[in-house]
């Protein structure tokens, strides 16, 4: 079984909770990714995702719209140890794309669902000729 550690993401973009969701919306832009993790004294305290991003628009986002207004709060994590397998499994019964990777209390990454479809195609995708 493959750990989560060999296939998530240690390049985090991370914001605080105060911020507003506008400038973070342009970093997630910017950085061509489709969450941010919400820290608050450098522990994890929330996920920010394009979804939610959407969401508040649709809300009527305004210039002082913080991404604490828009957050999941304590989101669903994983451990680094953990099999990339039990990560989908909490990603499709959860109905989000993104979790956190957590030791401890150390944020160590994020895995997302596009980092595990690779792993599912690669048995079944045919090779080249």
């Amino acid at each position: 079984m493959r750990a989560v550690r060999h296939h998530m993401s240690s390049d985090l973009l991370t914001v605080e909770a105060d911020m507003s969701i506008i400038e973070v919306a342009q970093r997630m832009v910017d950085r061509n990714v489709g969450a941010v993790l919400v820290l608050d004294d450098g522990g994890l305290t929330g996920i920010l995702t394009e979804r939610d991003v959407l969401r508040a628009v649709a809300r009527g986002l305004r210039d002082d719209t913080r991404v604490a207004d828009g957050m999941t709060a304590d989101p669903e994590t994983i451990g680094p140890d953990d099999t990339t397998e039990h990560a989908a499994v909490l990603m499709l019964h959860g109905g989000f794309r993104h979790l956190p990777v957590v030791q401890g209390d150390d944020l160590v990454g994020v895995i997302s669902m596009r980092d595990l479809v690779p792993l599912v195609l690669e048995d079944t995708a045919p090779r080249g000729v």
